[in-house]
This record gives structure tokens, C-alpha cells and sequence, in this order.
């Protein structure tokens, strides 16, 4: 990688920027969907920044047990402080922990990518949740750099129920969906919010992100044996059902469902459909009255033909330069390569390099809150 490395120096040249590091990882054996996935997390700058803050408060802790949280926070450390500006560096802890944490990781097949990313975001919260709650049935350990790490705690008084612990991976990807039911008979609107980390959707052959978010909020009418149970009515009724985003997040990750299972062949099948993605994004179908308005800083690609096997690579946009990570190498690329990964117009292309999971950031200020 030393010649890649000053390779990509050399393109950079003086504009290198400063203080940052790019670095390629290492691959134990199909481990490249979590390269894939952790490089674009690395450049997930917000993230990247309480990751490493929560390491700082928390490194001198010396009988603090080893998770998937300390490992990442460990290896993003050892990334930004690294002396060289280019390199390799082997996540082999982080791989080791994630192995022993979950069986699902621990053969050598083919892995997913957003099954990884999934797993991780969510762990990640539960362990500052368990963090959080061992701080508060121990005062004694109480810190302020605690309360940094892991979000404001609302506790009230007369032991009213407190809202959900809000740690600082919520505040970066969760967003709340609203699923809307209108009852045909009565009109009544029965609304429930749920929150989520990502966005999955159902993509179709030449789409765009901005369709396939319509398509996700379109009304889907429930009758015959789908109908629903209306409170008011106190019966089964027709009804419609809706899911609107009410709430943003701050990054936005979209999933496209690439892997479909067809019945007739009864396994998975890969949707190379072209799903082209904007650098820039507008999501206009929130509850929102304002346009909320993202920037494109990280893909996550699948390359392959079909569901089992193949490979992740990522393409990262840091201080407006875009970059290709493909596990221990790491190149300069040009803009207008992205749109190569949208995917294939036809149904047999040689191309089979495809956007899979998309990473977005909040233009919006006031979503950093």
C-alpha cells in the first residue's frame, strides 16, 4: 500500500487536508462488509467527533470491559492519531469482538453489509443505554463527562415515566416515521410514531431515490381479509394507510432492498436496477413544512452478480475530494464516477457494481440539535 499511499498523496498534494488520515483496512477473510461500512461511518464527521470524544472521557477507565463500542472507539483513535497521512491499518480487535458478539459474523462466507451496519448502530446503543443506567443507580460514579458521552437524561420527578435515554448515535441517525391509518367508514386518523435508523427501500428498474421515497409514503388501502380494527367503529373496517417521515434525521442512511427472494426459485435473487442517487437530496414528503435538504458523503457498493457472494467497496466524499476504499486500498476518484454505481438499465450488464446503502448529511443546522 506504500506506493498506493504516496500515490494518493501525490493527487492531493498540497491540498491534503489538514489533520485528516486515510487509511485502507485490512481483510480477514470476507470482512470486506465491514471495511465497507466502517469507513463510511469513519467519515461520518459528527459521529466520528462524540466517538471520539466518548473514547477520550472513558480511555483511562481501566477495568471498563471490552465491547463493540470500545474497539470501534479504539480503532477510529488509532486512524486520526496515526503520523503518516496514508496507510493500512488491520481493525483485527474490532473483527475479533464482532465475531464473538454475534455467530452471525463468525463464518468466512459472504456477509451484508446493512445487516453489519444494523447490528452495530444498534449495539452500539445499548451499550450506552446500560452505560447510562449503571451511572444513574451509582451517583458515586458520576461524572460530567458521562452525561457528554451519553446524551442528556430526562428523569422526573413523582417517578413519572421518563422519556427513552437520547445517546449521542441517536442524535447523529434517528429519525421518526409516522404510520398514518384513516378509517373509510368513520374518517377517524389513528397515528403511531416509530423511530429508525435507516431507511429501507423497495427500489424498481430506472428510479431515483426521490420515487422510491414516494413510494415508501404512498397510501396503501386495507380490505378483504387486510382490514383494520377501528376503535371507534369497534369492528374491522376498510381503511388507508400511509408512512410519512415526521421527523428527519440529522444523517440520513438509505438502504436500497437490492436482495429480493423470488418464490418460483425459491432463493434470493440481486436487483441490479439503475436507482440513481443525487449528490444533493431533498426530501419534501415529511410532515415538515420546510424542504429538508442532504448532501451525499458516503456509498456503500455492492459488486457482484447475486446475493451470496462478491464484494463491498466505498466511495467517501471528505473535504470535497471523493475517495474510493476497496479494503487496503484507498484512491482518489472523480466526482462523476458515482454515478457509475447507480446501477444497470438492462437486465444483463457486465456492470455490477451497485449503490446499496447510501449516506447522507443534513445541510440543515437546526437538525444537529
Amino acid at each position: 500500500m506504500g506506493a498506493a499511499g504516496s500515490k494518493l498523496e501525490k493527487a492531493l498534494g498540497d491540498q491534503f487536508p489538514e489533520g485528516e488520515r486515510y487509511f485502507g483496512l485490512e481483510n480477514f477473510g470476507n470482512t470486506c462488509y465491514c471495511n465497507s461500512v466502517l469507513q463510511a461511518l469513519y467519515f461520518c464527521v459528527p459521529f466520528r467527533e462524540q466517538l471520539l470524544e466518548y473514547y477520550a472521557n472513558n480511555k483511562n477507565i481501566g477495568d471498563a470491559e471490552e465491547n463493540l463500542l470500545t474497539c470501534l472507539a479504539d480503532l477510529f483513535s488509532q486512524i486520526s492519531s496515526q503520523k503518516k497521512k496514508t496507510g493500512v491499518i488491520a481493525p483485527k480487535r474490532f473483527v475479533q469482538r464482532l465475531k464473538k458478539q454475534n455467530e452471525l459474523f463468525r463464518s468466512y462466507m459472504h456477509q451484508d453489509a446493512h445487516e453489519f451496519l444494523n447490528f452495530l448502530l444498534n449495539e452500539l446503543v445499548d451499550i450506552l443505554e446500560k452505560e447510562a443506567q449503571a451511572v444513574k443507580s451509582d451517583p458515586e460514579t458520576s461524572s460530567p463527562s458521562d452525561k457528554v458521552a451519553n446524551g442528556p437524561k430526562n428523569v422526573r420527578a413523582n417517578g413519572a415515566q421518563k422519556d427513552p435515554l437520547v445517546t449521542w448515535v441517536h442524535k447523529n441517525f434517528q429519525g421518526i416515521l409516522t404510520n398514518e391509518t384513516r378509517c373509510l367508514q368513520c374518517e377517524t386518523v389513528t397515528a403511531r410514531d416509530e423511530t429508525y435508523l435507516d431507511l429501507s427501500l423497495d427500489i424498481e428498474q430506472n428510479s431515483s431515490i426521490t420515487s422510491c421515497l414516494k413510494n415508501f409514503s404512498s397510501t396503501e388501502t386495507l380490505n378483504a381479509e387486510d382490514k383494520f380494527f377501528c376503535d371507534k367503529c369497534c369492528s374491522l373496517q376498510e381503511a388507508q394507510k400511509r408512512m410519512k417521515i415526521k421527523k428527519p434525521p440529522h444523517i440520513l442512511v438509505i438502504h436500497l432492498k437490492r436482495f429480493k427472494y423470488i418464490e418460483q426459485l425459491g432463493r434470493y435473487k440481486k436487483l441490479s436496477y439503475r436507482v440513481v442517487f443525487p449528490l444533493e437530496l431533498k426530501l419534501s414528503n415529511t410532515m415538515e413544512d420546510a424542504d429538508s435538504e442532504y448532501s451525499l458523503f458516503a456509498v456503500v457498493v455492492h459488486v457482484g452478480s447475486g446475493p451470496n457472494h462478491g464484494h463491498y467497496v466505498s466511495l467517501v466524499k471528505s473535504h470535497n475530494h471523493w475517495l474510493f476504499f476497496d479494503d487496503e486500498n484507498v484512491e482518489m476518484i472523480d466526482e462523476s464516477v458515482v454515478q457509475t454505481f447507480f446501477g444497470s438499465a438492462q437486465e444483463f450488464s457486465s456492470n455490477t457494481d451497485h449503490g446499496y446503502i447510501l449516506f447522507y448529511e443534513s445541510l440543515g443546522a437546526g437538525n444537529r440539535s
